[in-house]
C-alpha cells in the first residue's frame, strides 16, 4: 500500500511537470497578448485540478494494469503456441477498443453530416446513422486487421519500414481515385483510432510477444503496431468511399 501511494505521488508530480509548459504558454498569452481579466478563475482552478488528478490516475492505471495485462496475455499466448488464438486476440483487441472510441464516434457523426451536404446520402436520420455506423465498422475492422498484420510481422520477422512505405504507397494511389469528400475523413480516421486504451494495450502486446520469441529484440521488433493502426484506417476508409461511390 505504501509503495502504491509513493508511486501515485510520483505520477502526480510528473503530471504537474508535464502540464506546466501548457500553463506557462497560456499565462504568457493571457498577460502579454490578450491583456484581459480571466473570467471564471475559480472554475479554471477546479478544472486544472481535475485534469492533473485524471492524468495522474490514468498514468498510474496504465503502469499497474494495462501494460501488465497486455504483456501477460502476449506471453501466455506465445507459450500456448497457438497462432489461431494469438491472431484472434490481436484482431478482437483492435476491433473492440476502436468501435467504441469517443473520438471516432464524433468523427463518424460529423462525416455523416458532410456526406449529406455533399449529396452523397439522403438527408434523413436513418441515412446519417447508417453512414456513421458503416464508417465506424470500417475503421474498427481496419484496426483489427492492422494489429493482426503487426503480430504476423513480429512472428515472421518482416521489415517494418518496407511494410509501412508500401502501405502509404497504396494510400496515395487510393487517394487519387477516392471521392474528394471522403479523403479528409479518411486521413483523420488514422489519428482518432489510436485511443488511450488501444495504444498501451497494443504496445504491451507487441513488446510482450517480441520478448517471448527467441531471436526477437523487443526494442526493434516489439514496436510498430501503432503505425499499422494509424495507416490501415486511412486506406480502408478511402476504399469504403470508393465502394459507396460505385454503389
Amino acid at each position: 500500500m505504501k509503495n502504491s501511494l509513493i508511486a501515485l505521488s510520483r505520477d502526480a508530480l510528473f503530471s504537474l511537470r508535464d502540464l506546466l509548459p501548457i500553463v506557462i504558454v497560456i499565462g504568457v498569452f493571457q498577460i502579454l497578448v490578450i491583456r484581459q481579466p480571466v473570467s471564471g478563475f475559480g472554475s479554471l482552478l477546479v478544472g486544472a485540478f481535475l485534469v492533473v488528478t485524471g492524468l495522474t490516475f490514468f498514468i498510474f492505471g496504465l503502469r499497474v494494469a494495462l501494460f501488465p495485462i497486455g504483456e501477460g496475455l502476449a506471453h501466455a499466448l506465445a507459450r500456448k503456441g497457438s497462432a489461431f488464438w494469438l491472431f484472434t486476440f490481436a484482431f478482437v483487441l483492435g476491433f473492440g477498443t476502436t468501435i467504441a472510441e469517443p473520438a471516432l464516434l464524433a468523427v463518424a457523426s460529423e462525416a455523416s453530416e458532410v456526406a449529406v451536404d455533399a449529396g452523397a446520402i439522403p438527408a434523413t436520420d436513418e441515412a446519417r446513422s447508417s453512414y456513421a455506423l458503416g464508417l465506424r465498422l470500417v475503421v474498427a475492422l481496419s484496426v483489427g486487421v492492422a494489429i493482426l498484420i503487426g503480430v504476423l510481422r513480429i512472428l515472421a520477422n518482416w521489415s517494418l519500414p518496407v511494410m509501412i512505405i508500401g502501405g502509404y504507397i497504396l494510400v496515395v494511389l487510393a487517394t487519387t481515385v477516392a471521392p474528394p469528400e471522403i479523403v479528409g475523413v479518411a486521413y483523420d480516421s488514422g489519428g482518432v483510432t489510436t485511443s488511450t486504451v488501444t495504444v498501451p494495450l497494443v504496445t504491451a502486446l507487441g513488446v510482450g510477444l517480441a520478448s517471448s520469441l527467441k531471436g526477437r529484440n523487443p526494442m526493434t521488433d516489439g514496436f510498430g503496431l501503432i503505425a499499422f493502426a494509424s495507416l490501415t484506417p486511412i486506406l480502408f476508409v478511402l476504399l469504403y468511399g470508393i465502394v459507396l461511390e460505385w454503389i
